[in-house]
């Protein structure tokens, strides 16, 4: 059996290829989140449900995940600041990843899989950058330099930290909240 290589033209299409499917995938979610389209609940219906799920406060959260999905997905898409798109893609999947994990890994039991599987291929653009056929190689990188991508990969845990962090906070308050305000039983 021979060496199967593949030429780098095929490689730069497939990654084009997985680059737009992804920005196409991640879009469709943040225009749910935005507009209500596809089903979604727009800014008020994903604010309640951001709300439930701890995020505080809820409207500005809703409109962030929404821009870090739909935002980020049409740059990564177009190719264009592929760390930063990258980076923010993957840090709105990071946090959606962990209000999933309670549920376990698998998709279909609500588990993490789905957003995970969605970050780590975008934090992968970070790293890698949009390929040859982009507006950042049509732009001569001048969103995309080796910097650049260091610097949005350190990031994203971090923002993913402080996002997991202040959500925990708020669900500790509401918890504590009830028992806060509940009459001592007599006995």
């Amino acid at each position: 059996m021979g060496n199967v290589t593949t030429s780098p033209e095929a490689a730069a299409a497939a990654q084009t290829l997985f680059r737009v499917a992804l920005g196409g995938v991640l879009v469709a979610h943040g225009t749910q989140k935005l507009f209500g389209w596809f089903g979604g609940g727009g800014v008020e219906g994903t604010s309640k449900g951001m709300h439930a799920m701890g995020f505080r406060p809820a409207k500005p959260s809703a409109v962030l995940a929404g821009v870090g999905e739909a935002g980020a997905g049409f740059a990564l898409a177009l190719g264009l600041g592929t760390p930063a798109a990258g980076a923010a893609a993957a840090t709105t999947m990071g946090v959606a990843a962990s209000v999933h994990a309670p549920n376990g890994f698998f998709a279909t039991e609500g588990g993490l899989e789905y957003p995970a599987v969605l970050g780590l291929a975008a934090a992968a653009f970070t790293i890698g950058g949009s390929g040859p056929y982009s507006l950042d190689a049509l732009t001569g990188h001048v969103l995309d330099r080796p910097w650049m991508r260091i610097t949005a990969l350190a990031v994203i845990p971090t923002a993913i930290a402080i996002q997991i962090s202040r959500r925990r906070k708020a669900l500790a308050g509401d918890a504590a909240a009830p028992a806060a305000g509940a009459a001592p039983e007599e006995g």
